[in-house]
């Protein structure tokens, strides 16, 4: 299967330097690897979807010279294939519909495990659970190596469509990744803890584990991943190359980053020759120690 990568941004707000480092590191190892980079708008969180977000992120990219190579799937309108799959995952009786609040699950340290806890409510709706497996997923990261959960004791059942009806992330995901044929997820490494539970659900539904390898978070000076919700700064796509350069910084190519190029895309052209994952590693293990304060490149 010829590569496939992707990068896939939620619209809840302005693009930042820590998503910029996802989608210029996906697209740098789709390159590489002489392959398609695929856009995907992940916008199925309605209540914190910011109203024109999604537009702007991808004129932002496209003025960093980063375009998708397949037509910009929309998660918003992928519903009727997440409930074709629940709904294939509920006949098998791998899901359960659970009344559980935060408080109901306090005395298991916040972890759901096996059945509800709570009296089922004819007065509103429940979220559906997937059981959990006590057993380790395992798996290879590109940058980090073996890696290793036991899903009943890391994660517990986990919620696959919300009490509002709609559905959750790992369900998505798994079902647009199988979609879109993505031989690879390329993504910051907050999202690690995530792999494990999409695993199970890729071999429940018979779906192919795509390979992974998850890149060095940008994080403030106080060691914290920089995020929209912590009203991260977004990026200046009117003079891209200052953000280019840093987000190139975070991905172990500073050498690439203090060149002095006309344009992103002759800087981009420069960083696919020099891109490794052994750099990678390298900034993994320095994680703790980088700061969001652009270093002199």
């Amino acid at each position: 299967m010829s590569y496939r990568g992707r990068f896939a941004p939620s619209p809840t707000g302005a693009l930042h330097l820590g998503s910029l480092v996802a989608a210029v590191g996906s697209w740098l190892r789709a390159r590489q690897r002489q392959g398609e980079w695929i856009v995907r708008i992940e916008d199925i969180d309605r209540v914190r979807e910011v109203p024109g977000a999604a537009a702007d992120m991808l004129a932002t990219l496209a003025a960093f010279g980063l375009h998708s190579d397949a037509p910009v799937i929309y998660q918003s309108e992928r519903e009727p294939a997440y409930e074709e799959v629940f709904e294939q995952l509920r006949a098998a009786g791998a899901v359960f519909p659970c009344w559980c609040s935060r408080s109901d699950l306090e005395a298991s340290g916040g972890l759901h495990h096996g059945a509800c806890v709570a009296l089922p409510s004819a007065s509103r709706d429940p979220a559906w659970r997937l059981r959990a497996p006590g057993i380790a997923i395992e798996f290879e990261d590109v940058a980090l190596g073996h890696q290793s959960e036991n899903l009943a004791e890391a994660a517990g059942d986990f919620v696959i469509k919300r009490v509002d009806g709609g559905y959750a992330y790992q369900l998505a995901v798994v079902v647009d990744d199988a979609f879109q044929a993505i031989s690879e997820v390329v993504r910051g490494a907050d999202l690690l803890s995530s792999t494990a539970r999409q695993i199970h659900l890729q071999r429940l539904l018979g779906f192919s584990t795509p390979a992974h390898l998850h890149l060095p978070l940008v994080v403030d000076a106080a060691g914290r991943k920089l995020s929209k919700q912590d009203h991260a700064r977004r990026v200046d796509r009117a003079d891209p190359l200052p953000a280019l350069r840093l987000a190139l910084y975070f991905l172990g190519l500073d050498d690439v980053a203090r060149e002095r190029p006309a344009s992103c895309p002759a800087l981009l052209a420069s960083a696919v020759e020099r891109f490794d994952v052994s750099r990678l590693r390298a900034m993994h293990d320095r994680y703790g120690q980088l700061t969001g304060a652009a270093p002199d490149v």
